[in-house]
């Protein structure tokens, strides 16, 4: 079936903050699913002659998710452009499950179209089959929303390429060391929100991704949470309270937001309606309550709390106060995360010494390390739920890494400079 789309300006409200930066991420497979379904991206027609090469970004989508290995273009037979043009044969073959063919072509008027289909080879089969027309400016955007398209296809889970990635970059020496940054789901396009002298922590993303809420030091080395809007670049304070201000999580409505607060001489949740500014407190407890994360229905929160002795994870009912705790495997839970459909909870645990991502089923009652690195901390889980980004240490030096919600794939995210902490994986935009 054919379908023109004029592409969306997704990443209009995202370009008026855009500071070109230095810490660009780079994409590294290191583990893949030993079932990768076999797909050949053929170069588009007339791809030489565009800034961005769509078919290598949806090539490069489709094999960062490691749900699916991807043919390389010198070993492939034919390089077919057209449905007439497509030998099936050509790649049943090379034992090739699906073919992505494609074209791109300029409009005359600043902007391409671009047209792709999906086949399906053992069947000898056109599976879907879309026409964009986007600007020059949002060729890579396009590309992402193909790879987005092909892969709902195929695993019946929307795509996640189109996000962004928000985290904290810190390069030692600099004038302003700190800096809240941004980037595509592939390391693409890295822009800066802000430079401090002080520490940035604790970045989040509101539910419809315009705006997003993060804790700064940089006015008198004292912690303040803002909330920054990304179309107008215009943020303000919504908490500056005495003592802790800190770990701010966005209600799925987008009209509150649960925070830390010692302003009563001892850390605990709150909710701030950020229509009214009415500060309502969740928890009371001489335990330390810290980093409130929504569950999806909006009617409760968990939290990482010592109220046991060491850390451990507890689910709140917003509405009657009860909590109940909910992590039981080892001495230490913590920065706990949800997944969108809300059945897995992920944090981090320590075993054996070393701090790793698990998963926790709530369905179930299992729980899983999906993590092989020692320092893992601050996991975020991509709206979609398939994988999990957080932030580990690599040869001293701060870096992020992936991994698949199941711990069969893994991906690396270097920085090219300085390092990297502190992800949150954007909604879908």
């Amino acid at each position: 079936m054919m379908r023109v789309l004029a592409f969306p300006f997704i990443v209009a409200m995202l370009s008026l903050l855009a500071v070109n930066a230095r810490a660009e991420l780079l994409i590294q497979i290191t583990e893949g699913r030993t079932d990768a379904v076999p797909i050949a991206v053929v170069p588009f027609a007339g791809a030489s002659d565009v800034p961005e090469n769509v078919s290598d970004i949806v090539r490069a989508d489709l094999h960062r998710s490691g749900q699916f290995k991807t043919l390389s273009p010198k070993d492939m037979l034919s390089r077919p452009t057209s449905k007439e043009g497509l030998s099936y044969r050509d790649f049943r073959v090379l034992n090739q499950e699906y073919v992505v063919i494609g074209t791109i072509k300029p409009t005359g008027t600043g902007a391409y179209e671009v047209g792709y289909a999906l086949h399906d080879v053992a069947r000898g089969k056109e599976l879907l089959s879309e026409t964009y027309r986007p600007p020059e400016s949002q060729l890579r955007d396009v590309a992402h929303a193909i790879s987005d398209r092909i892969y709902e296809q195929l695993t019946g889970i929307p795509g996640a390429f189109s996000t962004k990635i928000l985290y904290v970059t810190h390069n030692r020496g600099a004038e302003r060391p700190y800096q809240l940054q941004y980037a595509d789901a592939d390391g693409a396009r890295v822009k800066t929100i802000l430079r401090s002298r002080e520490p940035i922590m604790s970045p989040s993303w509101s539910p419809d991704g315009t705006k997003i809420a993060y804790v700064s030091f940089e006015k008198n080395g004292l912690p303040k949470i803002y909330v920054h809007n990304l179309s107008s670049a215009e943020r303000r304070v919504v908490a500056q309270f005495k003592g802790i201000n800190g770990a701010p999580s966005w209600s799925p409505d987008g009209q509150k937001l649960a925070l830390t607060l010692s302003k009563g001489g001892n850390p605990d949740i709150y909710s701030l309606d950020l229509n009214n500014g009415d500060l309502e407190q969740l928890t009371d407890h001489y335990g330390i309550d810290t980093e409130p994360r929504w569950m999806p229905d909006g009617d409760h929160l968990v939290f990482t709390s010592s109220r046991s002795g060491g850390p451990q994870i507890y689910q709140l009912n917003v509405d009657d106060k009860s909590v109940r705790r909910v992590s039981f495997e080892g001495a230490y839970n913590a920065r706990p995360e949800v997944t969108p459909d809300g059945r897995y909870l992920v944090y981090v645990h320590r075993r054996n010494g070393s701090f790793n991502v698990g998963v926790q089923d709530l369905q179930r009652g299992t729980f899983d390390i999906v993590t092989q690195t020692n320092m893992d901390e601050s996991p975020s889980v991509a709206p979609n739920g398939s994988m999990i980004i957080y932030g580990t240490q690599h040869r001293g030096t701060g870096v992020l890494q992936a991994v698949s919600i199941d711990g069969r794939v893994k991906v690396e995210l270097p920085s090219k400079e300085g390092e990297v902490r502190e992800p949150a994986w954007s909604p879908f935009l």
